[in-house]
């Protein structure tokens, strides 16, 4: 049954969507190039998820967020992970990676999580940014794992700040 799974890779980057135009868009940045990821903490896996690009992800659907993480005393611990992947003359690579807590309470249906932080995050990987600094060693493992599992080439052109700030003492 794992094997009917169907695989969603990361968004690799398309064309240039201002395709030679200089005025309108010029600038703009594309979601041509995120993908979101779940890390689900205590299965220990991490998974991509592109229903998160419309807060509709398979584990946020069904849930009614609230504001204080006190309001969910026994949710269940989970990231959600921007990861944006750019081109240098090396090849692809992790550009930006940046991460959202979120608690999911599924016996309740309620949940936490701040999403005015998670579109910020978003902007902030897209800007290529590397925000991970804040996640617990165990999520860090986790990611690191899935990113150099996922494709060991990205992994290894993306920035040492990318490397260090998922490592673990």
């Amino acid at each position: 049954m794992e094997e009917n799974k169907k695989k969603i890779g990361f968004n690799i980057i398309k064309s240039d969507p201002t395709n030679g135009h200089k005025g309108y868009g010029k600038g703009a940045l594309s979601l041509d190039n995120v993908s979101p990821v779940i890390i689900d903490v205590d299965a220990g896996d991490a998974v991509i998820d592109v229903g998160a690009m419309h807060a509709r992800s398979v584990v946020e659907k069904g849930i009614k967020f609230l504001p204080s993480k006190d309001e969910v005393p026994n949710g269940k611990p989970y990231w959600l992970v921007w990861v944006t992947i750019d081109r240098k003359p090396e090849g692809a690579y992790y550009a930006g990676v940046t991460s959202c807590e979120m608690t999911v309470d599924r016996e309740i249906r309620r949940g936490y999580k701040s999403l005015p932080e998670h579109v910020n995050r978003m902007d902030k990987s897209l800007k290529r940014h590397i925000i991970v600094d804040h996640m617990d060693d165990k999520s860090k493992q986790i990611l690191a794992g899935f990113l150099r599992q996922h494709n060991e080439e990205l992994w290894n052109n993306s920035t040492d700040e990318l490397k260090n700030g998922l490592a673990v003492n």
